[in-house]
């Protein structure tokens, strides 16, 4: 079953920046929301900002920085499908935690809009007269779900570092919590059994963790090329994958 599911494209942001506590350096930490248990897709699972690729994100938005073609270069596909997961993943992240990565502020009221869909991402920049900043954000990597799911996403993660002068909030009715963490403390916690994390986000979490900054992050060249997981586990088990010869594992909460 799912075997003939198109994946729907979706884009992912991995929000960072240098934590401090009590004055002191801490250490690059990540933005994550920890999803409600009534969502039918990943419950109770700690996820990056990001969804599905929404028809508005095709049209014309006002833009700086790399082009679409340098976007399509980056990421292995298409223009319009580049350009469309750029802006998706820029107004997913607005919508979820109110940072916008563009030349300007917006204000609540239009983030409401946008989540509502009763305005589309571009609406809003050329109504404040902005333009979306696609230097902000870095390609990471992309994973296609494995066929025989119900649902399955060609998801696309990008980095992008905190604008000045802007912080993240949990603003979106599919997450219960949100909160700044070291991938290394992340991953304790879902090493203890105490935190559920889908494959994707604890392969990018490892990679985070090798990060000594947000600058050494934001400065890597990566090539982006699609990795489709081998699902290892039978029907009914914790969900465990292999890809590139790393097996991941799900962990439910207390499990």
């Amino acid at each position: 079953m799912g075997s003939d599911i198109t994946p729907r494209p979706a884009a992912t942001v991995m929000l960072l920046r240098e934590g401090r506590r009590d004055g002191e350096a801490t250490g690059l930490e990540v933005f994550v929301l920890h999803r409600v248990a009534g969502m039918a897709f990943a419950p109770s699972v700690t996820v990056f900002p990001g969804g599905g690729v929404d028809p508005s994100d095709s049209g014309p938005v006002p833009w700086t920085g790399p082009d679409r073609q340098w976007w399509s270069a980056a990421l292995g596909t298409d223009v319009d499908k580049a350009s469309s997961l750029v802006v998706a993943a820029v107004r997913e992240l607005f919508e979820e935690t109110g940072v916008l990565l563009a030349d300007g502020p917006a204000s609540e009221t239009q983030r409401q809009a946008v989540a509502e869909h009763r305005s589309s991402l571009a609406d809003v920049l050329e109504t404040q007269e902005l333009e979306l900043r696609s230097g902000l954000l870095r390609p990471w990597a992309n994973w296609i779900t494995p066929e025989g799911n119900p649902r399955r996403y060609d998801t696309f993660f990008f980095l992008a570092a905190l604008p000045d002068g802007q912080d993240a909030q949990m603003l979106t009715t599919e997450a219960e919590s949100g909160r700044w963490a070291r991938p290394a403390d992340l991953l304790a916690e879902h090493a203890a059994g105490t935190l559920a994390m889908m494959p994707p986000t604890l392969a990018m979490l490892i990679d985070l963790q090798q990060a000594g900054s947000v600058q050494w992050a934001m400065s890597q060249t990566r090539t982006v090329v699609p990795l489709m997981p081998t699902v290892k586990s039978l029907p009914g088990e914790p969900l465990q994958v292999e890809v590139d010869g790393r097996v991941f594992s799900l962990r439910r909460q207390g499990s």
